[in-house]
């Protein structure tokens, strides 16, 4: 990468996080599908070791000097599970299954017990994984929504670096006219990454930039069209419909569009995290999950609460303020950084 490209990311992350700390000189380093590489996956478990002390260290707690695995145990494991924010449905069926475990007598010691509850994990984050895949439509429209404060717009932002890098055309469209500085805050992705944003004045129609920006999107050959959307939510019922207008708008100007609706959740909320996704999913069709800002949180349980109470995949999982650090989720790689 040229090293003026070098330098925006550097001054990028500055810019849109307030933090003075340099991303790694190569962005391009370390950029394999799902994660892939040994230097993100540091990363994933230096990021989830507070999670870690908070489940696996709380659990070596219990199990420390214990020579029997019994009920006993397994009740005092579920409200482990449960004030890490695994979830309250999660955990209940972690446990019936762990129960029936302990009944087939496979469970013979502590090492057993945490054995089974890694392979009971990953098979519920497995459940619902799918990585997002945009097929043959062109342009494949995103539509990104969440609360104010998740991360959402600089999440648009490293979605549209990745699709750049991937060598895609994206465009970019400013669809939240409600928030001060939302709409300059994107264009500051936009100019450093190097893609086109559409956008309207502060307080402009919602739908009437969603309708520019797919009409934008066809006439130049997009590849990836992300529409940024409002997060307020002390307007609910106003910001749903306006969501199921901006919906209606991407359907008729590009066939099946959006083609994934990504709810951008912050994994620190913990619970309200899943409060949100609730929210969300009963107004419009969620078909994907971003979880940002994972690194230096307890509650990376949360992954598997949102995936497995809602059957929604967990696209991506952020932990850090650099562009690499948004990646593709990979189950297999989370169970083995959290434990």
């Amino acid at each position: 990468m040229p090293e003026e490209k070098k330098g925006f990311f550097r001054s990028l992350v500055g810019k849109l996080t307030g933090s003075e700390s340099a991303p790694p000189d190569d962005v391009t380093s370390d950029s394999g599908e799902k994660g892939a590489g040994p230097g993100f996956f540091e990363r994933l478990k230096k990021g989830l070791r507070k999670t870690h002390e908070g489940l696996v260290g709380r659990i070596d707690a219990l199990l420390l000097g214990k020579k029997k695995i019994d009920a006993d145990t397994l009740d005092e494991l579920e409200e482990i599970l449960i004030t890490a924010d695994i979830g309250m449905a999660t955990t209940q069926e972690l446990i019936r299954s762990l129960e029936q475990r302990l009944k087939r007598d496979e469970l013979q010691d502590g090492e057993a017990l945490k054995a089974a509850l890694r392979e009971e994990l990953l098979v519920r984050l497995e459940e619902n994984f799918a990585l997002l895949d945009m097929g043959s439509s062109s342009p494949f429209v995103i539509m990104v929504i969440g609360v104010n404060g998740v991360g959402k717009t600089t999440t648009i932002g490293k979605l549209a670096c990745k699709f750049s890098m991937e060598g895609k055309k994206v465009m970019l469209a400013a669809g939240d006219t409600f928030r001060a500085a939302a709409v300059e805050q994107l264009e500051i992705w936009g100019q450093r990454v190097g893609v086109e944003v559409i956008r309207h004045k502060q307080g402009a129609d919602p739908a009437a930039v969603v309708f520019d920006g797919c009409r934008a999107a066809v006439a130049r050959g997009m590849d990836v069209l992300i529409v940024d959307t409002a997060g307020r939510l002390h307007t609910k019922a106003n910001l749903m419909e306006e969501l199921k207008k901006m919906r209606r708008i991407m359907g008729r100007e590009i066939p099946g569009a959006p083609h994934e609706t990504l709810l951008v959740l912050d994994a620190a909320t913990g619970q309200n995290a899943v409060s949100q996704a609730k929210l969300f999913k009963e107004a419009v069709d969620v078909t994907g999950i971003a979880l940002t800002k994972l690194d230096g949180t307890a509650k990376g349980g949360i992954v598997a609460a949102v995936s497995s109470e809602f059957k929604i995949p967990v696209r991506y999982i952020g932990v850090g303020e650099s562009v690499e650090d948004l990646r593709e989720f990979d189950p297999k790689q989370f169970v083995q950084a959290l434990f």
